[in-house]
């Protein structure tokens, strides 16, 4: 993993997804949480999972193994 890493848990809107474009393009990672587990809103998580720009969208129990992993030297 890169330096760079973004966790997108809930939020309105897309920001149009340059933030997470960039992130990506830097050799960073976005992990995103899925819509199936609860959230006040789905709508920035979503955008960014439907652009391809997370390497993984995981429900919220499991977003703390895949961080663990990937500050362990994990790639993705």
């Amino acid at each position: 993993m890169a330096g760079n890493l973004a966790l997108v848990l809930t939020g309105m809107g897309s920001g149009r997804n340059s933030w997470g474009a960039d992130i990506v393009a830097a050799g960073g990672s976005v992990i995103a949480q899925d819509e199936g587990t609860p959230a006040w809103l789905w709508g920035m998580p979503g955008s960014v999972s439907k652009a391809g720009l997370c390497c993984a969208v995981l429900p919220i129990d499991q977003i703390a193994a895949k961080l663990t992993s990937l500050f362990s030297g994990g790639r993705s």
